[in-house]
């Protein structure tokens, strides 16, 4: 493929790119993923599971932006950077200690399931067209979000909790009480499920956090996981207020199994909140536009 641009402005900044940009790009193949069948993990049942890949990377002309030498100060002659300069090299160490670009793209990839599977508990009620385990992710990062500062709390941990808690039901799937697996062999399940997405990522600093973030929810063993336990259920009866009102169905379930379960203040007037909501016949999120 050739990508060709037409002359831009003579500004120094369209001058370094346009010239960078006339020339021919390699075909690329698309990555090529390797699946194996589980034999020994009886918990894959969603099919073949993803265990490595193979990413064609761009020519390397592609990295230098400066067609002309540099000026010693990581700037071409024309204003374009160096990334050869030792400006650009400075932090080349911290850098090398995260995942590669193959690596970071073959555990988004794996990730895309979040996005695809629907969570089972609306299923098996015949709610059309449920929320995606990554819907459910998304809210609960939010209320993190938006919460106010508490003390002893630090909300950006609470974010990255709510990002991280369900992410091993990419492999195992969004086991419910109904399936009738017990918490135990759950929460295996889940940590097995888990490591194999680490390593995925190629290991290192970020998949130890991962794994440091997704332990102290499912044990429940701090402040901020405690808070991310309460909006995992805020977030579930709000839905299910939400489905009630959309498809006139009655969900119980999901409130008494929450009933006070609520660790923390904002935990309980949320939910309290959603329940007067749901007493009232109302679920508008809208009152005030």
């Amino acid at each position: 493929m050739v990508v060709n641009t037409s002359p831009l402005p003579s500004s120094t900044s369209s001058q370094c790119y346009s010239a960078q940009l006339n020339r021919s790009l390699p075909a690329r193949s698309p990555s090529i993923f390797f699946y194996r069948t589980p034999n020994n993990l009886g918990f894959f049942n969603e099919g073949p599971r993803l265990v490595s890949s193979r990413s064609q990377a761009l020519d390397s002309g592609f990295g230098d932006l400066s067609p002309d030498s540099s000026s010693g100060d990581g700037v071409g002659s024309k204003g374009c950077f160096d990334w050869n300069s030792t400006e650009a090299t400075a932090g080349s160490s911290s850098v090398s200690s995260s995942s590669s670009p193959a690596s970071a793209i073959d555990f988004l990839t794996l990730c895309h399931r979040l996005k695809s599977t629907k969570r089972k508990g609306w299923i098996n009620h015949g709610i059309k067209g449920p929320e995606s385990i990554a819907d459910h992710m998304y809210r609960m990062a939010l209320m993190a979000l938006i919460v106010g500062d508490l003390p002893g709390v630090n909300r950006e941990r609470c974010i990255k909790i709510a990002i991280v808690h369900d992410i091993a039901e990419a492999i195992v799937g969004d086991i419910t009480p109904s399936d009738g697996v017990p918490k135990e062999e759950k929460s295996r399940r889940e940590r097995a499920a888990l490591n194999d997405m680490c390593r995925v990522l190629g290991g290192g600093m970020r998949a130890e956090e991962i794994k440091a973030l997704w332990a102290e929810y499912e044990n429940n063993s701090s402040l901020e996981a405690n808070l991310v336990k309460d909006f995992d259920k805020v977030e579930m009866i709000l839905q299910a207020l939400e489905y009630e009102t959309e498809h006139g169905k009655v969900l119980d379930e999901f409130f008494l199994s929450t009933a006070g379960k609520f660790q923390t203040e904002i935990g309980k007037s949320w939910a309290a909140e959603i329940i007067s909501r749901r007493n009232m016949g109302s679920s508008s999120p809208i009152r005030h536009i």
